[in-house]
């Protein structure tokens, strides 16, 4: 039997958390925070000389800092110190500002029209605050203040994450590899760079209009004579004659019937003995685990923010998945725990599958 005291204590932690998120971050744009970086000891008073702020909302909006233990104050003095918060490298904390920095623009806002999204299937906050029709991707592209939250967040991901998913498989030497969905072309030069032989040859698949950029990137890394472009849609076909198939940071944008057909889809573009390899976050098998937020986090993301439809999955599904489309699951690569920051929310995995005869 349940206890309704505790599911209203439980729901209370709900109520708080939109403004326990801003408050904090707050305190960093407002510069509280590199104020008492710079020194110690300050009062509201110089505090709210250095940034601007009344010094009686200094005093408010530093509460919940002292609360948690992040600032310190003397009840003596009135100096506020930095606490918890010196102590955390200055690479570690700005990982967690540009995170904090994408939430505020690219979702608080959005999230106020996730009900239309999930009814409508589409990222309806983007429409009505940029009056933008189709995924976050795209308006990134088109949409300042949306490429200015989004795009320091993906700088960040891909220097963190490509080089763990390259050593993460192997290809075979003389290889044709087809990275689908490859963007600007980025993924094929790390492809290049990273699994070089004799007669490698890399293929970046995507919607045509990025084409002109791919062919750019490849002049850029020195790699135009390996690597090509091909126009197309994942949901549509793919090329064939491939060795190995890269579905990387987008499997989880779609849901369970289009996953079903890119999966076909790479399994009919591929050789006898073929591979591909998929690269997504996952979900705990134990969606209960009280550790592990992506449940927290990505179902409102994806659904309200992004693209509107699709969503993480758990191991045991994505393996059924491949398995029902022709492919033998061979390898399953985790990050090492000791390498993933604490403040991490996303666990991404590598699934390497055969093609089935």
């Amino acid at each position: 039997m349940s206890n309704p005291e505790a599911v209203l204590a439980r729901m209370r932690e709900y109520m708080v958390g939109p403004t326990r998120f801003m408050t904090l971050y707050a305190c960093f744009e407002l510069g509280l925070v590199d104020a008492l970086r710079k020194e110690g000891g300050l009062s509201a008073a110089e505090l709210g000389a250095a940034t601007g702020v009344k010094p009686d909302a200094v005093e408010q909006v530093l509460l919940l800092l002292v609360k948690e233990g992040f600032v310190a104050r003397d009840e003596t003095t009135g100096g506020y110190t930095l606490a918890a918060l010196a102590d955390v490298p200055d690479a570690d904390l700005q990982r967690v500002l540009t995170f904090m920095g994408m939430i505020k623009t690219g979702m608080m806002r959005q999230l106020y029209y996730l009900p239309e999204s999930l009814s409508t299937g589409s990222a309806v906050g983007l429409k009505e605050l940029y009056g933008f029709e189709g995924t976050m991707f795209e308006a990134a592209a088109v949409v300042p203040e949306v490429r200015a939250a989004w795009g320091p967040l993906a700088q960040n991901e891909t220097a963190s994450v490509y080089p763990w998913f390259f050593r993460s498989f192997d290809v075979p030497a003389g290889a044709r590899v087809l990275d689908a969905r490859g963007g600007n072309g980025l993924g094929a030069v790390m492809t290049c760079q990273s699994k070089g032989s004799p007669g490698l040859r890399v293929t970046t698949f995507d919607q045509p209009a990025l084409e002109a950029a791919c062919l750019r990137t490849f002049e850029e890394h020195g790699v135009a004579e390996q690597c090509s472009f091909v126009g197309g849609d994942v949901l549509e076909s793919l090329p064939g004659g491939y060795d190995v198939v890269l579905l990387k940071h987008f499997v989880d944008m779609y849901d369970k019937d289009e996953v079903l057909t890119i999966l076909r889809n790479a399994h009919r573009a591929l050789e006898p003995g073929g591979q591909v390899v998929v690269l997504a976050p996952v979900y705990p098998e134990d969606i209960t685990d009280p550790g592990d937020l992506q449940a927290d986090f990505f179902p409102a993301y994806i659904l309200g923010c992004v693209v509107g439809r699709g969503g993480l999955q758990k191991l045991s599904t994505y393996r059924g998945w491949l398995e029902e489309c022709g492919f033998e699951v061979t390898k399953v690569t985790a990050k090492d725990p000791a390498d993933i920051p604490a403040d991490a929310i996303i666990n991404r995995v590598v699934i390497c599958a055969v093609k089935r005869d």
